[in-house]
């Protein structure tokens, strides 16, 4: 995430001063990042593009209040993480999507990047193929229910792949505070995890 610290500040500088085609930069640079983790956490492709977009928008509204030695990414994904939270506690509120076809969104990122988990081969059944798909929806099933704290920082870890510093500035704690939630995390998913695998042995 901070591969290019320099060109950032750069483009935040010259959208403060009025350059449109910083925003496109910065937009091109960031949104397909930033979309892997609103899709992750709120579990549907056209709710994550619109946080997404939000973001932006905040960013470009509030270019002005920004220091020039801001930490864009880290503003961006805070930013972000937040929206999510508020969305996800409306979208629990007002369920109007289930999840199954949420999750089952063709082509989004989030789909592509847990498939990884369980690669397809050419020589799986279909029998395989039906427990791959149906891990990965416990598993994101079990990552939807964690709490925002912990959810977050899974997200930014694990498919992210941010470190404890980089994370601790998105989520306002200190690098032990990362570990300890992603340790607290952990032990959530496996015990949320455990039936789920326990039927399919048996099964």
């Amino acid at each position: 995430m901070s591969s290019e610290p320099a060109t950032e500040s750069a483009h935040l500088l010259d959208l403060q001063r009025g350059d449109a085609s910083a925003l496109n930069h910065l937009i091109a640079r960031w949104q397909r990042p930033l979309m892997g983790f609103a899709y992750r956490y709120v579990q549907n492709t056209a709710d994550a593009q619109d946080v997404v977009a939000e973001t932006f928008v905040r960013l470009y509204q509030g270019r002005g209040r920004l220091r020039p030695d801001t930490n864009l990414p880290a503003w961006l994904f805070t930013t972000l993480a937040n929206l999510c939270r508020n969305h996800h506690r409306w979208k629990r509120r007002h369920p109007t999507v289930s999840f199954a076809s949420a999750s089952s969104d063709a082509g989004a990122p989030g789909e592509r990047a847990e498939a990884r988990l369980y690669p397809a081969t050419t020589e799986a059944g279909p029998d395989v193929l039906l427990v791959r798909d149906e891990s990965l929806d416990a598993l994101r099933r079990a990552i939807d229910a964690l709490p925002h704290d912990l959810k977050a920082t899974v997200l930014l870890h694990h498919y992210e792949h941010l470190s404890y510093r980089e994370i601790a500035s998105i989520t306002r704690c200190s690098e032990r505070g990362v570990e300890t939630r992603l340790y607290r995390a952990r032990q959530r998913l496996r015990r949320a995890l455990a039936g789920f695998f326990q039927e399919t042995t048996r099964g």
